[in-house]
């Protein structure tokens, strides 16, 4: 008599046993903007990320990137890390002066996406350097 092993029907999301990451370079073109959002969402996919936090990863991603592009000097580098129990997302350029979250007006087109950034993560920062915008969003819950 053989033995079979049950599998129980709501067994948890699967979690990568090992971190997951990946790294793009470009040039500070916002064109490149747009390709960088589908190059993270088909990563995330790829790593079995819910549907509802890849979109917010992708805003992230979208604004720490324009950010960059924007106001930031030379190549970008985005890398995201999954390690199971977070998605780390960083960006880098060559501009020492560090990403700021500033106060946009109500008739003002643009200004608030650090503050986007923050309503979508559990935490965010810059690096020492000033170079390095990061985020992280918890994928154990989904939001912050």
């Amino acid at each position: 008599m053989s033995t079979a092993t049950a599998v129980a029907p709501f067994a948890a999301p699967l979690r990568p046993r090992t971190p997951h990451a990946f790294e793009v370079a470009i040039g500070p073109d916002p064109v490149r903007v747009s390709q960088i959002r589908r190059i993270t969402a088909a990563f995330l996919r790829h790593w079995a990320v819910p549907a509802p936090l890849i979109h917010d990863v992708v805003v992230v991603v979208s604004e720490l990137v324009t950010n960059a592009i924007q106001h930031g000097r030379g190549t970008v580098r985005l890398r995201i890390r999954h390690t199971g129990d977070e998605l780390r997302v960083e960006v880098t350029d060559d501009n020492a002066a560090p990403a700021r979250m500033r106060a946009a007006g109500d008739e003002d087109v643009c200004g608030r996406g650090l503050s986007l950034v923050a309503a979508l993560v559990h935490e965010w920062g810059v690096g020492e350097d000033g170079r390095t915008t990061w985020a992280t969003v918890r994928v154990s819950t989904g939001r912050p």
